[in-house]
């Protein structure tokens, strides 16, 4: 199949193997990333790669609890090696371990890291456009992760954080809000992002070493990418990769879906926890 792709494509697609082989090896439970690999050894046509990509899948699904998942993963490869001892025997192990994984399980908040329950956006009559108190841009839960974690004080916090009016067109990018930490001397950004990729339990994506597709990011709503500072930054087969380095914006998230629904309405958003500097310097480049 690599024979058919044009020349930038398979530059593209390989240095998008050697991005998400390093993200998946660091985390061989993200098997969103995971899928991305698998579709770009697709694409270049590499079946063995291919086939031990799906059995990492189906290993992370397995880690996180999603037997049915992993079945439905490993049945795929059987369809074209029914013989595959390595297959056949993780079938038999989940068979083996099916009731352990279906009995209840205690609630222990103290282990299993909490999510961030998303806020709802009222709005309001009239024009319908929420007011900048009801957007759920992601500080309830990073205050939760900065002030309740002690790392800030609940005083810095708020002098600190902004919620800019989505009812304007932005003249600048919003720089994101650990960035505005680290300036103000208050958290580095390396801890900043450790305490997010953590909660969020997303991937680090170094942007610096990845080839942004920069057309396809002009693609979207300039307002909506400077507004919240995301970035998306490629496309791999039904998915937009999209850059943040605030994960727990829901606002930002609701308005680039709604920005991407014309031109790619089944493409699901995939988010990578981005370092701030790199982002604003692609942002800058991308919209300028």
């Amino acid at each position: 199949m690599s024979a058919h792709l044009p020349a930038n494509e398979k530059a593209q697609t390989l240095q998008t193997i050697e991005m998400f082989e390093v993200i998946t090896q660091s985390d061989p439970s993200d098997y969103v990333s995971l899928e991305i690999l698998k579709e770009a050894y697709f694409k270049l046509g590499q079946q063995k790669e291919v086939v031990n990509t799906s059995k990492r899948i189906a290993q992370a699904y397995v880690h996180s609890g999603q037997i049915s998942s992993a079945i439905l993963e490993y049945e795929s490869i059987l369809q074209l090696f029914p013989k595959d001892p390595e297959v056949r025997a993780a079938l038999d192990e989940i068979e083996s371990k099916a009731a352990s994984f279906s009995a209840p399980q205690k609630n222990n908040d103290a282990e299993t890291p909490e999510k961030p329950v998303p806020a709802p956006v009222n709005l309001k009559l009239g024009n319908g456009t929420p007011t900048p108190t009801d957007i759920d841009d992601g500080r309830r839960a990073m205050q939760k992760l900065l002030v309740d974690g002690k790392r800030i004080s609940l005083t810095d916090f708020n002098l600190y954080w902004n919620t800019p009016n989505v009812k304007e067109s932005p003249k600048q990018i919003n720089d994101p809000f650990i960035q505005t930490l680290a300036d103000k001397q208050l958290l580095p950004v390396d801890q900043s992002l450790k305490l997010i990729c953590e909660k969020s339990r997303l991937s680090f994506l170094p942007l610096d070493k990845y080839e942004v597709d920069v057309e396809f990011a002009r693609s979207f709503s300039r307002d909506v990418c400077l507004r919240w500072c995301i970035l998306p930054f490629d496309r791999m087969s039904k998915s937009v990769l999209v850059a943040t380095a605030n994960p727990f914006n829901e606002q930002a998230a609701r308005e680039l879906e709604k920005a991407k629904s014309d031109s790619l309405p089944k493409n699901r958003l995939l988010w990578y926890i981005a370092s701030p500097d790199e982002l604003l310097k692609l942002l800058r480049k991308t919209f300028r």
